[in-house]
């Protein structure tokens, strides 16, 4: 299913793997559709697979991502997220 389908609200504790074919934009959104099944109740370890095709696109919003997360960890000020942001938006349409 999608992440924004499986996302929220769903418990999915009888399985143990996850396959994520579409990177998004927000890693915030990927990683509560992992909790969908990492969660209480889940007795076996939980399997995250990407599949991300070299040189596309999806590889570039794979960087978009962890410069993300350095936002939201606080590593970065004001201004390294406004030149973050517009360096984002560049590296996806080269």
């Amino acid at each position: 299913m999608s992440l924004k389908a499986g996302g929220v609200g769903l418990n999915l504790t009888a399985t143990s793997s996850v396959f994520l074919m579409d990177p998004w934009w927000n890693p915030a959104v990927e990683e509560q559709a992992i909790m969908r099944i990492h969660r209480i109740g889940q007795k076996r370890t939980v399997f995250v697979r990407r599949f991300i095709v070299k040189d596309t696109v999806e590889e570039r919003m794979q960087q978009v991502q962890a410069r993300k997360q350095r936002m939201i960890d606080g590593a970065l000020t004001d201004e390294e997220v406004r030149s973050e942001r517009l360096e984002e938006l560049k590296m996806l349409f080269r």
